[in-house]
């Protein structure tokens, strides 16, 4: 399977590639709340052998001596591998069925930032709040996106689910805005979807295009989870705030960005492609030459034969 271009970036320059370390907020005999770094997997899928933070919260529990099959981590929401941020874990199956139950109820506040490029049209600029709400597809990679309609993609032809996305700008730079967003819906890949189908791909998204990738990460970040804890009922509140650089980048701006790593591999083989298309055209017989007037009358009738044959 072909890697992408910004994890094998990744994997070369990546200090902790694979080994990336979580930290504990908050935890209980019923739930546990976490930091998840960029770059880690918030839960196993089929297939995948690559570190997640659950496998990490297990280890330190195994280590302290606290984990039993009774007492484990289990899953009640994900994060995107490339998304940094807030999020809890329930550790018994009492815990997990009480709060995926109730998740729309305990959760009050579920808050992320997010840095995204500009549209190259101003006039197609979103208002300082809103919401979006268009439905979303998947593709065959399971990358989420907003069918467009009137191109074969309507609802009523590719299989969409319902999402909700609410915004509001922090800061509108002259080349990229910070985001702060809110969900209705929980959909995979949503507000990275719902963002770039208004012409704001986040920076250092490769599923989407992004032409900028100015912290080699996607920007992206889980930055509040508040909840009314599923046993205790006391309202708490879990924060932790974006790197500071991208309050400063986009108050910046970013007139000359260096070309992100998937676009230079795909002018590479744009290149490539029409190196080999002019080494082609060099060795192509493009047939006989017309014979001519003044050929015919230098030919005897067997050899003008010979050229028409």
């Amino acid at each position: 399977m072909k890697v992408k271009a910004s994890t094998q970036y990744k994997r070369e320059n990546k200090k902790d590639y694979g080994k990336e370390r979580i930290e504990i907020l908050f935890e209980d005999e019923n739930i546990c709340v976490i930091f998840k770094p960029t770059g880690m997997l918030s839960c196993p899928y089929p297939g995948s052998r690559a570190r997640t933070a659950q496998d990490a919260l297990e280890q330190i529990m195994r280590k302290k001596g606290e984990l039993n099959a009774n007492h484990k981590p289990l899953v009640v929401h994900r994060l995107d591998r490339d998304t940094s941020g807030v999020m809890m874990f329930a550790l018994t199956e009492k815990a997990q069925k009480t709060i995926m139950d109730t998740w729309h109820d305990m959760v009050t506040e579920r808050l992320y930032h997010a840095v995204a490029e500009n549209p190259k049209d101003e006039r197609k600029a979103l208002p300082d709040s809103g919401l979006i709400d268009d439905p979303l597809a998947f593709n065959a990679h399971n990358v989420g996106y907003v069918p467009k309609s009137g191109k074969g993609d309507s609802p009523d032809k590719t299989k969409t689910v319902p999402a909700r996305t609410h915004f509001r700008v922090v800061e509108r730079g002259k080349t990229h805005t910070l985001f702060e967003l809110s969900l209705d819906t929980g959909k995979k890949n949503q507000i990275r979807a719902h963002l770039s189908s208004k012409g704001y791909p986040l920076a250092g998204d490769e599923n989407y295009r992004a032409r900028t990738d100015p912290f080699h990460r996607l920007a992206l970040h889980a930055r509040t989870l508040e909840f009314i804890h599923p046993f205790t009922q006391k309202k708490m509140m879990f924060q932790v705030p974006e790197p500071e650089e991208w309050l400063e980048y986009v108050k910046k701006g970013d007139f000359h960005p260096e070309t992100p790593i998937w676009n230079k591999e795909f002018e590479e083989s744009k290149k490539s492609e029409r190196r080999n298309s002019k080494r082609d055209n060099g060795n192509v017989i493009l047939g006989e030459r017309r014979i001519s007037a003044k050929d015919k009358a230098h030919s005897n009738f067997i050899e003008l034969g010979k050229k028409r044959r």
